[in-house]
């Protein structure tokens, strides 16, 4: 008898931990099989040190073959799922198609960049989803200064010295503390751009404050933190329009730029959609044991996931790694129930806090409630981070370490280019070939 197989799709937080809860419960005769771009789990919270050059590339990486022994990896990107014959399809790094037959799916393809119907962003704007677009980051940011330093005309001095941030959310909170952090350093150790205008830094937002989905206390610290530093926060601005030169502001002021960092949030990836299933707001729509009704054999998990909120009456979770990463956990506890190992446990998550790293020795977090600025935030937010990573936690801490003790190495190494992390991809885990 051929062995029964559970297809695990995506390996962000909610599969990975799927896929590590699977191995630990699911009988021998079952194939735990995850389909992934990559051969490694990214974890996400960390990039913007990376686009800052305090950890390396490929410290925010863990291998899947080396942390998750006993299943089988196949690198593709998922294309379509056929419920009626219950195969997935995909296609491998090098452009071939395959299927994969299952009995059991999960699906945790994770979410993508949200864009909106803003004239200019898609050419112009970069987003910040994967570690493609972090590298990209970096090196962007290295080269603008050095082309400051070299630029005759004023304008485009401080043209190439602004970088504009629209989405004062999580990520565009900490790509803007981080990287007016790295900036000013490149200026301090550049003797051509000590005498140029300092790097401009504006965070925008519609909503009323920073971190608007996050508690008021946390966006208070953030706010206070990244004011005293210099970034320009607009709060209930926007981008009206984005272009070569710059950006068209909706209050009509115009900022000269060569840099839009677009994070105004994700959207479920475009596989969601195209299962023709019941979604909510994009999301697919399951129950609190995280199936998918009518296919008792589909669970989904994760960003892709509506997941009913079991805290708040007829809501539904947010779209953040805490929720994927216990998600995950509940997926292959009732995956590995459906087979006989355990008893299925409905999803229900209280929430303990959140930690926004804001570059150096400043965070804001409030653990279990209790709100925590300055140093003390800072200490708790890595040491959550370095419990969270399911690897690589000495390699991350020395790389801390070093960055205390020794200046940055700010060289752009020219790996990622501009049309390899276009802003509408239904990957942002993987660079792109510009077409020629």
């Amino acid at each position: 008898m051929s062995r029964s197989r559970v297809v695990v799709v995506g390996a962000g937080f909610a599969g990975y931990q799927t896929v590590r809860t699977l191995l630990r419960r699911v009988p021998s005769h079952v194939e735990v099989v995850l389909l992934n771009p990559t051969d490694h789990f990214l974890y996400v919270p960390l990039l913007p040190q990376v686009s800052a050059s305090i950890l390396e590339p490929r410290r925010v990486t863990v291998s899947l073959t080396h942390t998750l022994p006993g299943c089988r990896l196949v690198l593709g990107e998922a294309s379509g799922v056929d419920l009626q014959t219950r195969h997935v399809r995909y296609t491998d790094p090098e452009g071939h198609e395959g299927e994969l037959r299952y009995d059991k799916l999960v699906l945790s393809v994770g979410s993508v960049n949200r864009l909106l119907p803003i004239p200019g962003v898609a050419e112009h704007a970069k987003g910040y989803r994967g570690l493609p677009e972090a590298l990209y980051l970096r090196d962007h940011m290295i080269r603008q200064l050095e082309l400051a330093a070299d630029a005759e005309d004023e304008n485009e001095q401080e043209a190439r010295a602004t970088f504009v941030v629209v989405g004062a959310g999580y990520t565009g909170t900490e790509v803007a503390a981080h990287g007016q952090q790295l900036t000013r350093s490149l200026v301090a150790r550049n003797p051509r751009l000590r005498s140029k205008p300092l790097p401009r830094w504006l965070l925008l937002d519609l909503a009323p404050r920073v971190l608007p989905e996050l508690d008021a206390r946390l966006s208070r610290t953030a706010d206070r933190v990244l004011r005293r530093r210099g970034v320009d926060i607009r709060t209930g601005t926007s981008v009206r329009e984005a272009t070569h030169d710059g950006v068209l502001l909706d209050d009509g002021e115009f900022v000269a730029t060569r840099s839009l960092i677009w994070c105004v949030g994700v959207r479920p990836d475009p596989l969601v959609q195209d299962l023709q299933l019941p979604t909510e707001k994009g999301r697919l729509v399951v129950d609190e044991y995280l199936g998918v009704p009518d296919h008792p054999e589909v669970y989904a998990c994760g960003d892709a996931a509506a997941v009913p909120d079991l805290t708040g009456p007829g809501e539904f979770t947010p779209m953040t790694a805490q929720h994927a990463w216990r998600q995950g956990k509940t997926a292959g506890q009732n995956v590995a129930a459906s087979y006989g190992s355990g008893a299925p446990q409905p999803y229900e998550h209280h929430n303990k806090g959140f930690a926004v790293d804001l570059g150096g020795v400043q965070a804001a977090a409030n653990p279990w409630n209790v709100p925590l600025a300055g140093p003390l935030a800072g200490a708790v937010t890595r040491g959550y981070h370095l419990m969270s990573m399911p690897g690589n936690r000495i390699r991350v801490a020395a790389d801390w370490l070093l960055d205390a003790v020794l200046p940055r190495q700010a060289v752009q190494l020219g790996l990622v280019r501009s049309g390899s992390v276009p802003l509408d991809t239904s990957s942002p885990e993987l660079a792109r070939t510009p077409r020629q």
